[in-house]
C-alpha cells in the first residue's frame, strides 16, 4: 500500500525523515522566543510566525498537501503541542472538528461558535473536513513513553461521531499507536478518531500540527481564517 493508499484508507500515514535539520532549528529558536504567547499546551495561531509560515509552504509539506488534497490546497492554521515533564495532559478520544473562520454568520450544520484568542471557530460539517489535512512535524522523537498520539484507523469515514459513539468505537476498535521520529510527519485526516495519554518520560515531545484546505471558502460562503 502506498503512503497516498493509506491517508485514503487507514485516514493516517507516518512519513519519515521529512523535515530538513535546519527547519527544525529555526523553527526551535522561533519558539523559544521569550515574548511569544504561550499556554500550558504550546503555541495557538501560530500560523503568524515567519518560520512557522515558511516551512508550512515549504515544498517537501506543500507536496503531500496537494497530493492528497490537489493543487490548490494551502496552510490555514499552526499549532505547537508542547508535552514535557511539566506540562503534561490527557486528550481523550476525540476528532478535529473546529475550524477558524473569518467571521460568524450562522450557517447550517455550522456549530456551536466560540472565540479563541481573537479568532471566530466553529464546529464544521464532515463535508468541510473532508477537504482538510493536518500534517503533524515531529520536532521530537516520539516514542511510546513520551505520550505519541493514538488512532483509530478507517474512523475518518464514519462523519462527525457523537461521544457515545467515540467511546464505543474506542472499545471496538485496535487503537494504533503513531511513533514517528525526529523529522518525520504524521499525515492524518482530522475526522480520525485520536487520543494521547500522559507522558511517562523525562524527554520532551514536540508537535507542530499544521492544517490545510482545499480551499479559502470552507461552505456556504465561509471562508477559512489564516490561524
Amino acid at each position: 500500500m502506498s503512503w497516498l493508499e493509506s491517508i485514503q484508507e487507514q485516514g493516517f500515514v507516518i512519513l519519515p525523515a521529512i523535515l530538513d535539520p535546519n527547519d527544525i532549528d529555526d523553527l526551535l529558536d522561533e519558539f523559544s522566543r521569550g515574548d511569544l504567547p504561550r499556554s500550558r499546551a504550546g503555541v495557538r495561531h501560530a500560523m503568524r510566525l515567519p518560520a512557522v509560515a515558511k516551512i508550512a509552504r515549504s515544498e517537501p509539506l506543500l507536496e503531500i498537501a496537494q497530493a492528497v488534497l490537489g493543487r490548490e490546497a494551502f496552510p490555514f492554521r499552526a499549532t505547537l503541542f508542547d508535552k514535557s515533564p511539566t506540562a503534561n495532559w490527557l486528550v481523550v478520544w476525540h476528532q478535529d472538528t473546529a475550524l477558524p473562520l473569518r467571521e460568524r454568520r450562522e450557517t447550517r450544520g455550522w456549530g456551536p461558535w466560540s472565540v479563541k484568542d481573537g479568532v471566530t471557530y466553529a464546529h464544521a460539517p464532515a463535508s468541510a473536513l473532508s477537504r482538510v489535512l493536518a500534517l503533524r512535524l515531529h520536532l521530537d522523537d516520539s516514542t511510546a513513553e513520551n505520550s505519541p498520539l493514538r488512532v483509530l484507523p478507517r474512523t475518518h469515514t464514519l462523519g462527525v461521531l457523537s461521544d457515545e459513539k467515540l467511546h464505543d468505537l474506542s472499545t471496538r476498535v485496535a487503537a494504533i499507536d503513531c511513533l514517528v521520529p525526529h523529522g518525520g510527519v504524521l499525515a492524518m485526516r482530522p475526522l480520525i478518531v485520536h487520543a494521547s495519554s500522559k507522558s511517562q518520560s523525562q524527554s520532551l515531545r514536540r508537535v507542530l500540527h499544521i492544517e490545510y484546505a482545499v480551499a479559502a471558502e470552507a461552505d456556504f460562503g465561509l471562508e477559512l481564517a489564516i490561524a
